[in-house]
């Protein structure tokens, strides 16, 4: 294989996860193939250190949002163009676009037309399963395969008519940080009445969401004191929200331990007893790590509405949604209500059936997202048989 001629692979990865996955699967290629990997399009600097020279820097597609995409289209549409004739004139071997489904699927369905032989595989699939169903079967025409990080996703593509889909797999199931976590949430644990009780705040990592949940969270602590709680507030953030908390926590009566460095959040993930979150990805990290949880969210007023007649999936949780079960209680908007919130934390204190009924479900998810091969390593094999296929679908 020494001899052979590298293999092409164009790439388009706005964001910082989206880079990592993308190195991922260059390292992987690498090593099955045994070839050189020659790399075209976007990327952040984990692909630029594997020779990637990116056609513009990949942060101005990292858009979270509706209003945001919405305001930057005129730019967006302008990058979409450049991105889908640089790549369709180089004509790799394959195309990965990587998650940023906004950006990336408009590339794709570009490319696809100027350049209809150039295999076409996506990675991290669309949240078709929770809103905008039918944006499943309109991408089957210029994807050809997708590489599904959630294991019912699959399942959901087939239902909806889209691409076909392989669970490769989710990195949070082989992250040291969560897998630490696990292992001393499974040590035996003083669940009395009496005792200081561990508790994790996570208002998001957002801006928009720490302001709308802060005051809520603040107050559902107030109860919990009141209701004769001693407690020790563990609060792990994000740098470009972290003042915000500061300031917004400065009036609680009990004041949280702010944490803002990876290993020390991990560590308080294993030390918690329960967690108070704002709905997301860090229900799948806190599920992952054994930790009971109670979530919430609420929306902005665009969103609200929006959400009524776009939105489909039974639960916005990824526990739930993976376990099929409503292991974690959610509540939204008007219903994220202290004294609600106050004693659903109160069960999970102690050693109650909803406090094992999460952890059995949690254990089950683990089960569920496990995989016998690296995530890279299987991505790599659904890009090569891609490749091997041509621009039909399999």
């Amino acid at each position: 294989m020494a001899g052979e001629k590298p293999l092409k692979i164009a790439i388009v990865a706005g964001e910082e996860s989206g880079d990592l996955l993308g190195a991922d699967i260059v390292r992987a290629l690498e090593k099955t193939t045994g070839r050189t990997i020659q790399l075209v399009g976007i990327g952040g600097r984990h692909l630029q250190e594997m020779g990637l020279t990116p056609l513009f820097d990949g942060s101005e597609i990292a858009l979270m949002g509706f209003s945001a995409v919405l305001r930057d289209l005129p730019r967006l549409m302008r990058r979409i163009s450049q991105t889908a004739a640089a790549i369709a004139a180089e004509r790799p071997d394959c195309l990965i676009t990587i998650d940023s489904p906004d950006f990336s699927l408009r590339v794709a369905k570009k490319v696809r037309a100027a350049a209809p032989a150039i295999p076409i595989v996506h990675y991290v699939c669309p949240s078709v399963w929770a809103w905008r169903p039918g944006r499943a079967v309109a991408m089957k025409p210029y994807v050809d395969h997708i590489l599904c990080i959630l294991p019912f996703e699959v399942k959901a593509l087939a239902r909806l008519g889209g691409p076909p889909g392989t669970y490769v797999g989710h990195r949070l199931t082989l992250e040291p940080g969560v897998l630490g976590a696990a292992k001393a949430q499974g040590l035996p644990r003083d669940l009395s009445e009496d005792r200081v009780k561990t508790l994790l705040v996570l208002p998001g990592s957002r801006r928009g969401e720490v302001r709308r949940l802060i005051e809520p969270f603040g107050k559902t602590m107030s109860v919990l004191r009141q209701r004769g709680h001693r407690l020790r507030l563990l609060l792990p953030t994000v740098p470009h929200v972290a003042d915000l908390v500061r300031t917004s926590v400065a009036s609680w009566d009990e004041k949280p331990e702010i944490i803002s460095d990876a290993e020390r959040k991990w560590q308080a993930f294993g030390k918690a007893d329960a967690a108070l979150i704002a709905s997301g990805t860090v229900s799948l990290e806190l599920a992952l790590s054994g930790v009971p949880m109670v979530s919430s969210y609420k929306l902005d007023p665009i969103a609200r509405v929006i959400s009524r007649y776009l939105v489909t999936t039974w639960s916005a949780l990824l526990p739930n949604l993976i376990s099929d079960r409503t292991l974690v209680p959610e509540f939204y908007n008007q219903y994220v209500r202290p004294e609600n919130l106050a004693r659903q934390l109160e069960a999970l204190f102690a050693d109650t059936g909803m406090r094992a009924w999460q952890k059995a479900g949690f254990a089950e998810i683990a089960r569920r997202m496990a995989t016998e091969k690296p995530a890279g390593e299987i991505a790599a094999e659904v890009v090569m048989e891609c490749i091997r296929r041509g621009s039909s679908k399999w």
